[in-house]
C-alpha cells in the first residue's frame, strides 16, 4: 500500500503533464514512457486526466481502475469522506520488459457521467483531494499527467495555471487537427506563463510519424524541440488495442529509452523562445490561405422562411409559486435562482427551505427536490439541470452543492 509520508523534505516529484488532441495517442505514449521510466528504476505515478479513464488500462493489462471522482462521490453520498485514503483512488501493478521487473502507480480521476456536470472541474476536484491526501509528499521520482486534447476548459489547464505541471510534453501527428490543438496548448502555456507561471514547454512528440515534415515544420516556427518521431508500426498498434506495452518490440523500447534518459538527466534541448502562430501562419503550414471575405450573416427570413416576429412570451406563474417571487419583491439569491430555474428551464419552483449544512434547497412542482446550496457557480447549475433533463432519465432527488461532482436519484 502506498502511504502518506509526512516529512520535512520539500515535494520532490518532477510533474510532467502529456496534452495533445484526443486520439492521437496520448495514452499510448504515457503509458509506455511511465513504463520505461519504472523500468529504468525510477518511482512514477501516472495520473489519467480525462473523463474517459482509459489511460492506465495498458499500464494495468487491460483492467479499468474505478475512478477517484466515482470514490470520492460514493465516500461523500455515505457521509465518510474524511476515511478516504490513498488506497481507495492509488493502484499499483508490476511491469516486466527483458528480465527487468518494476512496480507502476496509476490513478484515474475520471469525471462526471456524460451530460451530468463538467469534466474540467472533475479535474480540478481530483487534484485538490490529491493534495489533501498528500500527494506532494509522496516519496516519487515522477507524476506523469495524461490530459485530455484542447485547453480550452479551465479545470483541464489546472497543471498550466497553477504551475502544477512543472514540465509539458506535446503530442501530435502531421494532421491539421492534432497541430491546431498542438497550437492552442503552446498558446496557453505562453499566456500562464506571461502571468509568472514556471510551467515549462519540453517539446513536441510526433506520433505515427508519415514523413511528411509538417509537424517538424511547425516545432521550428514555434521555437519548440522535436523530442521524438514515433513511426507507424502495425504491430505496435496491434499491441497497444490488446493493452500491452510497446516496449515488447526492441525498435520502440529503444526509441522511449531515449527519450526516457534525456529527460531522467535533463538533458532534452533547451528552448529559448516559443511562440504560438496566428491563424494566418498557422494554415500555410498546409499551403492553405485564409479568403479575403466578410461572410454574410443570415437573417431569420432565411431560416424561418418568413419574417420573423420577436414572440413576446407570457410568463404565468403556479399559484403555488412562493411569495418571493410577486412582482415588486426585492431580489435575493434565492429568487435569482429561481427566477432563473423557470426563465431558463419551465421549472416551477412551489417550496423552498433553508438549511444551516445544506443551504438552499428547493421543490419543483411538488416532486422533484433540489439541494442547492447557495447561488454561486449557478451558470454550471443550471447546465446540469438543463443537460439533465436532455437526457431524459427520471429523477427525483439532485444534489448540486459541489457541481464539479453533482448528485441525482
Amino acid at each position: 500500500m502506498l502511504t502518506t509520508v509526512q516529512s520535512a523534505l520539500p515535494h520532490t516529484a518532477r510533474m510532467l503533464a502529456v496534452y495533445g488532441k484526443g486520439g492521437s495517442g496520448k495514452s499510448f505514449f504515457t503509458t509506455n514512457l511511465v513504463g520505461k521510466f519504472a523500468l529504468l528504476g525510477q518511482r512514477v505515478l501516472q495520473l489519467g486526466c480525462d473523463p474517459k479513464h482509459d489511460s492506465c488500462n495498458a499500464l494495468f493489462g487491460g483492467a479499468s481502475l474505478v475512478t477517484l471522482g466515482d470514490t470520492w462521490r460514493d465516500f461523500r453520498e455515505q457521509g465518510r469522506e474524511d476515511e478516504l485514503a490513498i488506497e481507495h483512488v492509488i493502484f499499483k501493478t508490476e511491469i516486466t520488459n527483458n528480465d527487468r521487473q518494476a512496480t507502476v502507480f496509476g490513478c484515474e480521476i475520471g469525471g462526471p457521467e456524460v451530460g451530468r456536470g463538467c469534466g474540467g472541474r472533475g479535474i480540478t476536484l481530483g487534484f485538490d483531494v490529491l493534495d489533501r491526501l498528500g500527494m506532494r509528499q509522496w516519496l516519487l521520482d515522477f507524476v506523469v499527467m495524461d490530459f485530455l486534447g484542447d485547453v480550452v476548459c479551465g479545470g483541464f489547464a489546472t497543471p498550466l495555471a497553477r504551475s502544477l505541471a512543472e514540465e509539458v510534453i506535446i503530442l501530435c501527428g502531421n494532421d491539421r487537427q492534432s497541430l491546431f490543438a498542438a497550437n492552442n496548448i503552446v498558446r496557453a502555456a505562453h499566456y500562464f506563463t506571461s502571468l509568472g507561471g514556471s510551467t515549462r514547454l519540453l517539446g513536441l512528440v510526433i506520433n505515427r510519424d508519415d514523413g511528411s515534415g509538417i509537424a517538424e515544420a511547425f516545432a521550428e516556427r514555434t521555437g519548440l524541440p522535436v523530442l521524438l518521431k514515433i513511426p507507424v508500426s502495425h504491430k505496435v498498434r496491434e499491441l497497444a488495442d490488446s493493452c500491452k506495452l510497446a516496449l515488447i518490440d526492441p525498435a520502440f523500447d529503444s526509441l522511449f529509452d531515449q527519450l526516457a534518459q534525456a529527460i531522467i538527466h535533463s538533458a532534452t534541448p533547451q528552448i529559448s523562445k516559443v511562440q504560438p502562430l496566428d491563424y494566418k501562419a498557422f494554415l500555410q503550414l498546409f499551403g492553405a490561405e485564409e479568403p479575403d471575405i466578410t461572410p454574410t450573416g443570415a437573417s431569420a427570413s432565411d431560416l424561418l422562411g418568413v419574417e420573423a416576429v420577436k414572440p413576446v412570451l407570457p410568463i404565468a406563474l403556479d399559484p403555488a409559486v412562493p411569495a418571493e417571487l410577486a412582482v415588486g419583491a426585492a431580489e435575493t439569491p434565492t429568487t435569482r435562482v429561481i427566477q432563473r430555474l423557470l426563465h431558463d428551464l419551465g421549472l416551477y419552483v412551489t417550496e423552498t427551505s433553508h438549511d444551516v449544512r445544506k443551504g438552499l434547497t428547493l421543490t419543483i412542482d411538488g416532486n422533484l427536490t433540489i439541494c442547492f446550496g447557495n447561488d454561486q457557480d449557478l451558470e454550471s447549475k443550471i447546465a446540469i439541470l438543463a443537460a439533465l433533463r436532455r437526457s431524459g432519465e427520471h429523477y427525483h432527488y439532485v444534489d448540486l452543492r459541489c457541481p464539479a461532482s453533482p448528485i441525482y436519484r
